[in-house]
């Protein structure tokens, strides 16, 4: 096969990688734009999200598109249920204190992780995705007869896949409409711009960082649930997301949605075309380069704006 379809394939396997890392990481980067909270426990959120879709969809019998389909709405929503309540007896407690608050979910990262050991075992969890049918793609070339239409072998993908990626844009629009166009963006919006002006308005600002941290949680959890029946829920398969996600975020500018959108767009293409070629490691290490890039010339990521 041509050098053509290799990159065709990687820049398949880049955009799944971009549309689970856009929508945990957009999750981070609203909780950090609204609150001010840097969430160390979110990569433990999309783990998480990850086993309790395969417990979920284990409990259910019959096509696993039921079970799969059960598990995108109570995963998510479990784990938000989870993080709403850890942001009441936790992060309410501390005050919301940037310093404090870091170390507060350095240690319910460690609680999550240990409980879902405890809970679940040390096994990887397989998910059976509802649907995966091998999908053969097209090249085109200039042969001897001209413009020609070829079916390389191996060149293909899966139907699951474009739903995943199809799936990530869809939320992601849905997560743009509800905080631009909604009453509860709007308070989002306000407290993210100034907490006691939206008080002296009546906003009840504690509500809505309650909602927030919830929500955030619950956008990892949906990109894992998207992404288990690709990999397997595993108690420790939250460490790469919580990288990437700040990596993302960082590029992006903190608090800037659109920015994290490009941004994990740039930085899952990059890495699934690296990994392709190269190694996965070499595509984490210029990730990590591109981060000390940008915060030495552009501190504020690139859609960020400069603080007065």
């Amino acid at each position: 096969m041509d050098f053509g379809p290799y990159l065709l394939l990687a820049s398949l396997e880049g955009a799944l990688m971009a549309a689970v890392l856009a929508l945990t990481a957009v999750g981070l980067s609203i909780v950090f734009g609204v609150m001010r909270v840097v969430n160390v426990a979110h990569g433990e959120f999309f783990m998480l999200g990850a086993v309790l879709a395969w417990w979920v969809a284990s409990q259910i019998a019959g096509h696993p598109a039921i079970g799969f389909v059960l598990a995108l709405f109570l995963a998510p929503l479990m784990v938000g249920l989870i993080a709403a309540v850890a942001d009441f007896l936790i992060l309410k407690r501390v005050e919301y204190d940037p310093e404090r608050t870091i170390v507060a979910t350095i240690g319910l990262l460690y609680i999550i992780q240990q409980f879902t050991l405890m809970t679940f075992g040390p096994q990887a969890r397989p998910v059976q995705p509802p649907f995966n049918q091998r999908l053969a793609l097209p090249w085109f070339k200039f042969g001897d007869n001209g413009f020609e239409v070829v079916w390389p072998w191996g060149l293909g993908t899966t139907s699951y896949k474009l739903f995943v990626i199809a799936a990530a844009i869809v939320i992601l629009i849905g997560v743009w409409l509800l905080l631009s166009r909604t009453k509860l963006g709007l308070y989002m919006r306000a407290t993210q711009l100034d907490r006691q002006t939206a008080q002296a308005f009546g906003i009840n600002v504690e509500r809505v960082y309650m909602l927030v941290f919830g929500f955030g949680a619950a956008l990892a959890a949906l990109g894992a649930v998207l992404v288990v029946p690709i990999q397997q829920a595993h108690y420790l398969m939250g460490g790469d997301p919580l990288l990437l996600s700040f990596i993302v975020v960082i590029i992006g500018g903190l608090g800037s949605l659109s920015g994290t959108v490009v941004a994990a767009i740039l930085i899952g293409m990059s890495d699934g075309i690296i990994s392709m070629f190269y190694t996965p490691t070499l595509a984490k290490i210029i990730s990590t380069l591109l981060v000390a890039f940008v915060l030495i010339f552009r501190p504020q990521g690139l859609f960020g704006k400069r603080s007065a």
